[in-house]
């Protein structure tokens, strides 16, 4: 990779917060906790030390756990604050699918807010009017487009903010978890639309939980924890480790606990077939009819369970 295909280039990166103390709501924990003072500011990083690049035509997987700065770490990127230590550099337009709907307003129809979210891209009017016939037709959203956004479901909404990301032709695509709103088939028109895209040149940034799709989409993944990297390698590589460490966590979680059989035969083995805590545990499944399901039909589930403590 030369240096001008560099798309995204990141040294160093840091963000730190203030977090405050939680506010006392009673008498007890206002004067139980005297040690620190009422509403004060402690700091914390989101982000330390991280350093990647992404060049053109690339995708690089962001994983790992919830608060572990991926969010964060798209945000700064997508111009969403500024980062306290090391340094950024994102070349050419950005596409950002950062929040559902997060810069949609609710009271424009599906159309305004589309042609307002291409000129904020950087087009001009014209431009976006020139291109919403092809954005609300990949969104398949003809139907409603002229109708308040704030009558659209969640799905609706990000057809509507995917469809302008990729019409805009950025040079950076930046996805926070988006695909998982969609329904398969669209979530499929996505996928095929990125890697056209990616063809073009465009270099995507991917945030998921999901490391078949990472294995899939990605080239390269990036693993958080705590704000920090922990693995910066192949996607085949740092989902498999990410996997790992997440079953042994699973496993530590776990309480021991004898073999259990079910009432169809089956016994839980922790370990093998059995994993979280036993707080709540499905003892039994059954289905109706048990045999063979004719086209139409109807099918019954009949799930029984026990609970530790009474709901």
């Amino acid at each position: 990779m030369t240096a001008n295909e560099i798309r995204v280039e990141v040294e160093g990166l840091g963000k730190e917060y203030l977090r405050r103390a939680a506010v006392a709501r009673t008498w007890r924990e206002l004067f139980g906790s005297a040690a620190r003072p009422r509403g004060a500011a402690e700091p914390f990083w989101a982000l330390r030390g991280v350093s990647f690049s992404v060049g053109a035509g690339e995708m690089l997987g962001i994983v790992g756990g919830n608060g572990a700065g991926k969010s964060t770490l798209l945000r700064l990127l997508g111009g969403i604050g500024r980062p306290t230590a090391g340094r950024l550099n994102v070349r050419g337009r950005i596409g950002a699918l950062l929040e559902l709907g997060g810069s949609f307003l609710g009271d424009l129809s599906g159309r305004e807010n589309a042609v307002l979210a291409a000129v904020v891209a950087g087009y001009t009017q014209v431009e976006a009017h020139a291109r919403i016939d092809e954005i609300v037709a990949f969104a398949e959203l003809e139907a409603v487009i002229d109708t308040p956004l704030r009558t659209y479901s969640s799905g609706m909404m990000m057809r509507l903010a995917f469809s302008v990301a990729v019409h805009t032709e950025p040079d950076v695509l930046l996805v926070d978890e988006f695909l998982s709103v969609g329904d398969l088939a669209f979530q499929a028109k996505c996928l095929a639309r990125i890697r056209r895209i990616r063809e073009d040149g465009c270099a995507v940034i991917l945030v998921s939980h999901g490391m078949d799709q990472v294995r899939r989409s990605c080239e390269r993944a990036l693993w958080l924890r705590r704000g920090e990297v922990v693995a910066h390698d192949a996607a085949e590589v740092v989902a498999g480790a990410y996997e790992a460490e997440m079953r042994a966590e699973t496993l530590r979680r776990t309480p021991p606990a004898p073999p259990r059989a079910l009432t169809d035969g089956q016994t839980l083995r922790v370990g093998e077939n059995r994993f979280g805590s036993f707080d709540v545990e499905i003892v039994g499944v059954g289905l109706r009819p048990a045999g063979a399901l004719h086209s139409g039909g109807s099918l019954s589930v009949d799930i029984r369970w026990k609970a530790a403590r009474p709901a």
